[in-house]
């Protein structure tokens, strides 16, 4: 059975929260820079550690005044701004638990949270958050009060508070333990109801630590980060955090369309994200250059900085290929860090696998994308490849204080600081989860040297007909290459072979359509039965096939007209394919691909 640790590196004090570090930069280096926030006049404006921590005393005391007591829940949903981090270290600040939903909550699943978490007060970014969940606000039966970001909640809860003494908030710190619980985190679920993912402030202190280590220079006091993932993710609420604890600049935007115009202006020393970001990254400026004539530019550009990257771990590039990578990186490489902001020395990638091609070329355009490895259950990454010790391929090492176990089967396990203790309320589900103290993930890999493989997940794994197991993701991740592709679903349990559902990403056929002399505005239906499309996406399933064994390989596929999204509830907001759900509303089209 294979096993590594990672020795830790800290020790959280019991009476430590996520507030104490707060408090030392006020008392100690006030005018400390922690924020850029975006004003009014759409400027990005500084926030010191003194205007940050009145901010959320002020909030604070608004809450208790509402009638928040220690440990009572308060839910957030919003979208990724400002506001939430004063809000969550407020409740914080409060005593209280934070309670995360995402802004594309479905209102059942907020109805199931508010009732499951018992939350008391409920603050909503819009009108159109409150409005779209009025019925289940009305009915939710522990909640007193809904506030309104974008309706001055921040004041409301200011002045409600503003004659309450400091004393309030001392005494409420001086009774706080490092064990307390910090939020409450809901699992997406593909089945069954969400489970309450309980995360601690020892759970936040124990990770941040250790991924700063893990990270390195990323996190090092002064650089800075623009975050633009949703916030009720665990992903992105360790980073808000981290960088508050490593005095790192946040700034934060859930503007996504505008979001390289962010990054230019903000110029972020690293940029977090999910791996379909990063293959949107690349799918757009594959496509730009092609709709431009330089396709094969790009392609040989492509080409080079893959080979440059596997070359720095097989003792660095030649000489012709060192010539090839300088004149690439002024024709490519540099355009590609400009639309990051100029000043990216590399990114991180988490919650989904990023692969090797991506991972090459990122690395080999001069952003490397270090990818790690985490659950909500775990506050975040376990493992996380880093500047000292990185395998592309891998999602890295044991980050400081992980232990991780390969079972006999497979499944990965874990022991750590910062690995959660249990589900809210529900203790059959934690029974289920932590066996001996291990935690079962329900993921596939294997150790080589310490790092982590990743190769599939227990639940998704794909048992044909013939008894071949299958685990979809290297297919999936190889089509998904393809720039015309926006997502891929292999199926094909107890089936007789193996098939597969491609959406086609509207954003790029435009670009196709002119090329090939067509209307931009070409319905979907009608590109879909294209010829020449058709052989594109059959070019994309035998790169594919080339990757697995036959047994493996795509027999059939269907493209839809329409594509999976989060508002759909066919993606999860990180991005990843709620299987499930899809094959529910696609059942007619799999059954076809079988007849």
């Amino acid at each position: 059975m294979q096993e590594f640790t990672t020795p830790s590196i800290t020790t959280v004090d019991a009476n430590a929260t996520t507030i104490t570090t707060l408090q030392r930069y006020r008392k100690e280096r006030p005018t400390l820079p922690l924020f850029r926030k975006r004003a009014d006049s759409g400027q990005w404006v500084t926030v010191t550690a003194s205007a940050f921590g009145d901010e959320v005393d002020a909030v604070a005391k608004g809450l208790i005044a509402s009638g928040v007591n220690p440990g009572d829940r308060v839910a957030l949903l919003s979208s990724t701004r400002y506001e939430w981090s004063v809000v969550d270290y407020a409740i914080w600040r409060a005593g209280a638990t934070t309670v995360a939903i995402y802004e594309t909550s479905s209102s059942d699943q907020v109805e199931w949270i508010l009732t499951d978490s018992a939350t008391s007060v409920l603050i909503v970014e819009t009108p159109a958050h409150r409005a779209a969940h009025q019925a289940i606000i009305s009915s939710a039966p522990s909640l007193n009060e809904t506030l309104v970001i974008d309706e001055d909640a921040i004041n409301v809860l200011r002045k409600r508070g503003a004659d309450l003494p400091d004393s309030v908030l001392d005494e409420r710190e001086a009774n706080a333990k490092s064990s307390d619980a910090a939020t409450l985190i809901y699992t997406s679920g593909t089945t069954g109801r969400p489970k309450g993912v309980v995360l601690t402030h020892e759970n936040f202190l124990e990770e941040t630590a250790a991924t700063a280590k893990a990270v390195g220079s990323g996190m090092e006091e002064g650089k800075s980060t623009l975050l633009f993932l949703p916030l009720a993710h665990v992903f992105a609420r360790v980073v808000a955090v981290a960088a508050l604890e490593n005095a790192v600049v946040l700034g934060h935007t859930a503007d996504i369309p505008n979001l390289i115009a962010d990054l230019d202006v903000f110029k972020p020393n690293y940029v977090l994200s999910v791996p379909r970001v990063f293959e949107k990254v690349y799918n757009t400026a594959e496509q730009k250059a092609i709709d431009g004539g330089k396709g094969k530019i790009f392609a040989l550009a492509a080409e080079t900085a893959i080979a440059y990257s596997k070359a720095l771990d097989d003792g660095g590039a030649g000489l012709l290929l060192k010539v090839k990578h300088t004149v690439f990186d002024k024709l490519v490489y540099g355009k590609l860090r400009a639309a990051l902001g100029g000043n990216c020395e590399g990114a991180i990638s988490g919650g989904a696998p990023l692969g090797d091609r991506l991972g090459h070329f990122f690395r080999g355009a001069g952003v490397p994308v270090y990818e790690g490895y985490g659950l909500s259950e775990t506050t975040a990454a376990v493992t996380a490849n880093s500047q000292e010790h990185s395998r592309i391929g891998s999602v890295g090492r044991p980050v400081p204080g992980v232990t991780v176990k390969i079972a006999e089967d497979g499944e990965i396990l874990l022991k750590g600081g910062m690995v959660f203790s249990g589900y809210w309320q529900n203790e059959q589900a934690t029974a289920d989860s932590i066996v001996d103290g291990w935690f079962l993930t329900g993921d596939i890999g294997r150790l080589e040297d310490g790092y982590l493989f990743i190769t599939g997940r227990k639940k998704e794994l794909i048992v044909t007909a013939g008894g071949k197991n299958v685990s979809p993701a290297q297919l999936e991740d190889t089509i998904r290459a393809h720039p015309l592709v926006s997502q891929c679903l292999v199926v094909g349990d107890k089936k007789p072979f193996i098939a597969a559902l491609i959406t086609i990403d509207p954003e790029a056929a435009p670009g196709w359509l002119e090329r090939k002399g067509l209307p931009a505005s070409t319905p979907m239906k009608e590109l879909i039965a294209n010829p020449d499309l058709r052989a594109e996406i059959d070019a994309a399933i035998a790169a594919a096939n080339k990757t697995v064994s036959k047994a493996e390989a795509i027999k059939k596929y269907e493209i839809l007209d329409t594509d999976f999204t989060i508002e759909s509830g066919e993606l999860t907001p990180t991005m990843k394919l709620k299987r499930n759900v899809i094959h529910d509303t696609y059942q007619q089209a799999i059954a076809e691909l079988y007849s």
